[in-house]
Protein backbone atom coordinates (compact mmCIF):
# COMPACT_ATOMS: atom_id res chain seq x y z
CA UNK A 1 0.00 0.00 0.00
CA UNK A 2 2.65 2.31 0.71
CA UNK A 3 4.33 2.64 -3.08
CA UNK A 4 0.30 3.35 -4.27
CA UNK A 5 0.37 6.00 -1.65
CA UNK A 6 3.61 7.50 -2.75
CA UNK A 7 3.15 7.03 -6.08
CA UNK A 8 0.24 9.17 -5.54
CA UNK A 9 1.98 11.79 -3.32
CA UNK A 10 4.58 12.06 -6.67
CA UNK A 11 1.78 12.34 -9.11
CA UNK A 12 0.24 15.05 -7.25
CA UNK A 13 3.48 16.68 -6.98
CA UNK A 14 4.26 16.73 -10.75
CA UNK A 15 1.20 18.10 -11.31
CA UNK A 16 1.40 21.14 -9.12
CA UNK A 17 4.74 21.41 -10.77
CA UNK A 18 3.05 20.94 -14.62
CA UNK A 19 0.42 23.88 -13.33
CA UNK A 20 2.95 26.01 -12.50
CA UNK A 21 5.12 25.93 -15.58
CA UNK A 22 1.38 25.99 -17.54
CA UNK A 23 1.82 22.29 -19.07
CA UNK A 24 -1.10 20.86 -19.78
CA UNK A 25 -2.25 17.65 -18.53
CA UNK A 26 -1.57 14.59 -19.82
CA UNK A 27 1.23 16.53 -21.32
CA UNK A 28 2.20 16.48 -25.05
CA UNK A 29 3.68 12.99 -25.95
CA UNK A 30 7.30 14.75 -26.78
CA UNK A 31 7.52 16.61 -23.26
CA UNK A 32 6.17 13.35 -21.24
CA UNK A 33 8.94 11.06 -22.84
CA UNK A 34 11.38 13.92 -21.65
CA UNK A 35 9.81 13.62 -18.24
CA UNK A 36 10.66 10.56 -18.26
CA UNK A 37 14.09 10.23 -19.56
CA UNK A 38 14.74 12.97 -16.72
CA UNK A 39 12.90 10.36 -14.28
CA UNK A 40 15.08 7.85 -15.27
CA UNK A 41 18.27 9.93 -15.16
CA UNK A 42 17.76 11.20 -11.76
CA UNK A 43 17.22 7.56 -10.40
CA UNK A 44 20.91 7.44 -11.13
CA UNK A 45 21.86 10.60 -9.13
CA UNK A 46 21.49 8.46 -5.64
CA UNK A 47 23.52 5.87 -6.42
CA UNK A 48 26.65 8.06 -8.04
CA UNK A 49 26.29 10.26 -4.84
CA UNK A 50 26.52 7.11 -2.60
CA UNK A 51 29.32 5.92 -4.53
CA UNK A 52 31.11 9.21 -4.05
CA UNK A 53 29.65 9.54 -0.60
CA UNK A 54 31.65 6.06 -0.08
CA UNK A 55 35.11 7.72 -1.27
CA UNK A 56 34.90 5.53 -4.55
CA UNK A 57 35.26 6.83 -8.09
CA UNK A 58 32.92 6.88 -10.58
CA UNK A 59 34.05 5.14 -13.12
CA UNK A 60 33.01 4.87 -16.97
CA UNK A 61 32.94 1.12 -16.09
CA UNK A 62 30.19 1.09 -13.20
CA UNK A 63 28.29 4.08 -15.39
CA UNK A 64 28.11 1.58 -18.24
CA UNK A 65 27.25 -1.61 -16.22
CA UNK A 66 24.84 -0.07 -13.05
CA UNK A 67 23.41 2.98 -14.96
CA UNK A 68 23.06 2.55 -18.80
CA UNK A 69 21.14 -0.51 -18.30
CA UNK A 70 18.30 1.16 -16.14
CA UNK A 71 18.43 4.07 -18.12
CA UNK A 72 18.06 2.42 -21.36
CA UNK A 73 16.10 -0.33 -20.10
CA UNK A 74 18.86 -2.74 -21.90
CA UNK A 75 19.95 -5.88 -19.63
CA UNK A 76 23.46 -5.15 -18.49
CA UNK A 77 26.28 -6.29 -20.93
CA UNK A 78 28.56 -9.28 -19.60
CA UNK A 79 31.48 -9.80 -20.61
CA UNK A 80 31.87 -12.95 -22.88
CA UNK A 81 34.13 -15.70 -21.22
CA UNK A 82 36.41 -16.92 -23.77
CA UNK A 83 37.53 -20.73 -23.41
CA UNK A 84 41.07 -20.50 -21.94
CA UNK A 85 43.40 -21.65 -24.93
CA UNK A 86 46.70 -24.25 -24.26
CA UNK A 87 49.60 -22.44 -24.19
CA UNK A 88 52.41 -24.03 -26.18
CA UNK A 89 53.94 -26.00 -23.12
CA UNK A 90 50.58 -27.49 -22.24
CA UNK A 91 50.45 -29.10 -25.51
CA UNK A 92 54.03 -30.27 -25.82
CA UNK A 93 53.03 -31.70 -22.08
CA UNK A 94 50.55 -33.66 -23.90
CA UNK A 95 51.98 -34.66 -27.50
CA UNK A 96 48.74 -32.90 -28.96
CA UNK A 97 49.91 -30.45 -31.84
CA UNK A 98 47.25 -27.94 -30.55
CA UNK A 99 45.26 -28.08 -33.79
CA UNK A 100 41.35 -28.59 -34.35
CA UNK A 101 41.72 -31.05 -37.29
CA UNK A 102 42.05 -34.48 -35.77
CA UNK A 103 44.65 -36.69 -37.09
CA UNK A 104 44.80 -39.32 -39.74
CA UNK A 105 47.29 -42.02 -38.05
CA UNK A 106 48.31 -43.80 -40.99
Amino acid sequence: MKPYLISIAVGMLVGVIYALLHVRSPAPPAIALVGLLGMLIGEQIVPAAQRLLAGEPITMAWFRHECVPKITGAPPQVPSQAPPQASPTDLAATGESGSATPRNPS
